[in-house]
């Protein structure tokens, strides 16, 4: 029976945010002090958790946090002007704004009103085209948190046929970018919920990345013996936090397999983290 290898995104966050904190202390040594702002309209609960939890990484880090909480009637032109001003603050080098935005709000237009140059997340239209075309930008977090727990893990790319099932713009699209681009060079399919006899697409990969938001869909008939596993997913059950794989079913048949919790998670701060650092750097050279 193979020893499927446990791939911990806490770990390999760790050591981002020591990354981070380093670079941050470097800048502070050059005058440069490294803020990170975020935004939050309304009040939902998973997002104010969500948000609290990025403001205490960076202060940690020694990254200023500078928060704007606006109600959820907030209209649409105060949001728009609240990110124009954070683009012209000098303290300012990364800006975020939770998604998803109360009902009438439209949170693409937000996104796309961010300064590239200070888009802490790396979904700007700017930052997205940059990355097709190979080209140094700011990249999302998520994604590229996925490909930091491969490289420290020595998990090899190169030549090897990587399925990622989900196309979202916010981790399936990129991934498969950064995952098939030159220097990486995986081949890379793209699969989805129209995809035929998913699960034997999915066979024949040596790694298979889970991004759809259905709990336990990638099974052992998903996975041949000893591919490694990527659960983007999170999906909240009855049972507690489960991924977009079988976790337990896949012991034994999966070389390794990242957790739910515990896994990619803590991989989207760390890199949020490290965007943020990567925008101060680009500010003053």
């Amino acid at each position: 029976m193979i020893e499927t290898q446990l791939l911990s995104g806490t770990a390999v966050a760790s050591t981002v945010k020591e990354e981070v904190a380093e670079r941050v202390s470097v800048l502070n040594g050059r005058g440069k002090s490294v803020g990170l702002a975020t935004v939050l309209v309304g009040e939902d609960p998973a997002s104010e958790v969500y948000v609290r939890n990025k403001r205490r990484t960076a202060e940690k880090l020694g990254i200023a946090s500078i928060h704007h909480q606006l109600a959820a009637d907030t209209p649409q032109s105060e949001v728009d002007d609240l990110i124009v001003r954070l683009n012209q603050d000098p303290a300012v080098d990364g800006i975020l704004v939770q998604l998803p935005l109360p009902d009438g709000l439209d949170g693409e237009r937000a996104v796309n009103l961010i300064d590239p140059a200070k888009d802490a997340d790396g979904l700007h239209p700017t930052n997205l085209g940059k990355l097709i075309l190979g080209q140094p930008g700011l990249t999302p977090c998520t994604p590229t948190g996925v490909m930091r727990i491969l490289d420290h893990y020595g998990i090899g790319v190169s030549g090897k046929h990587a399925v990622v099932i989900g196309r979202s713009f916010l981790v399936g699209r990129p991934l498969a970018m950064l995952l098939n681009q030159k220097g990486t060079d995986a081949t890379v399919t793209m699969a989805h919920s129209r995809t035929p006899d998913l699960a034997a697409l999915s066979r024949t990969a040596d790694i298979v990345v889970a991004a759809v938001g259905v709990a336990k869909l990638v099974g052992p008939d998903f996975v041949k013996p000893g591919a490694t596993v990527i659960d983007v997913g999170i999906n909240r059950t009855e049972d507690g936090l489960v991924g977009d794989a079988d976790f337990e079913a896949l012991q034994g048949i999966a070389g390794a397999i990242t957790p739910v919790p515990k896994g990619v998670g803590p991989m989207t701060v760390a890199m949020l983290m490290s965007n943020t650092a990567s925008a101060a750097e680009a500010a003053i050279t």
